[in-house]
């Protein structure tokens, strides 16, 4: 049986950008929004908390007590409205050290999380949960040290602020980079960097360039990117595996079959994020 403590693996629990749309069109690749665990080298680490950290949370909840590693790259609703309904925090033992920059107005997560389980919008507030939640105010480009686990974020180009984040172990490398648009002259040096020789690149690619650059309904300035600016960087980054992520809620099952032959013909090594999928990286 595999140790964990010799693993670096990424599960997908959520793929889905900007709002959950569960239904019969979104069955194969799923409805829940962003959450991505990355079990490396002993530890957990869980990466925004969209609806699929409660997910995620009905599965930990055989493996209690625990403690992870919880990184937000922002607070746009689709990235923090599973925390309210993640199970194992409110269990006494848990331990979950929580991780983000500030928001542009200077608000820390801990302010953010407990603002949307305020009344009206929530019957309970974040005091109730019972697990020990531990929280931590990143500055831009700080490195986070989790024993030999190295966690890297750098800023990324969305309204308000969005960060990626790159996870070294053992010469293995993930890069998490979602809400982030692309230059329209030059491809971004942010996300080269993250995704500099990465094992695999996980990437905002909501639109398709045709929807981008549409004269009637284009998507410029909304703050996402698209599958062929993903093979791009891809290319360019040299990394071995390229993730296509954050899912447009109209792009159904069938839609997005297409999008992965074309996204694989420029780019071999390029899968589309489906919720239960797991990519190992070690061994």
């Amino acid at each position: 049986m595999l140790c964990m403590q010799d693993q670096f693996s990424v599960h997908f629990w959520g793929v889905r950008g900007s709002i959950a749309c569960p239904g019969i069109e979104t069955v194969r690749y799923g409805g829940n929004t962003p959450c991505v665990e990355m079990r490396v080298g002993g530890q957990r680490l869980i990466f925004d908390g969209g609806t699929g950290l409660r997910v995620l949370g009905q599965n930990l909840l055989s493996q209690m007590p625990l403690e992870a590693y919880l990184f937000f790259t922002h607070t746009h609703w689709d990235h923090i409205q599973g925390f309210p309904f993640f199970v194992p925090a409110f269990v006494p033992g848990n331990c979950f050290h929580i991780y983000s920059p500030l928001a542009i107005n200077g608000s820390t997560i801990e302010q953010r999380l407990n603002d949307q389980m305020l009344h009206p919008n929530f019957p309970v507030p974040l005091q109730i949960m019972g697990g020990d939640l531990k929280f931590y105010d990143l500055a831009l480009e700080e490195v986070v040290q989790i024993g030999p686990i190295t966690v890297e974020n750098i800023p990324l180009n969305h309204p308000g602020r969005s960060v990626g984040y790159r996870v070294s172990w053992q010469g293995h490398v993930a890069a998490y980079v979602t809400d982030t648009e692309h230059y329209p002259d030059r491809l971004d040096e942010n996300v080269l960097r993250l995704a500099q020789d990465a094992d695999v690149f996980i990437y905002d690619a909501t639109y398709t360039d045709e929807e981008y650059y549409n004269a009637s309904n284009g998507k410029v300035g909304w703050g996402h990117s698209t599958w062929q600016e993903a093979v791009k960087l891809a290319q360019a980054a040299n990394v071995q595996k390229l993730v296509i992520f954050h899912h447009d809620p109209l792009h159904n099952d069938a839609f997005l079959d297409q999008v992965g032959v074309q996204a694989a013909t420029l780019f071999p090594n390029t899968v589309m994020a489906q919720e239960g999928m797991a990519l190992q990286l070690l061994p």
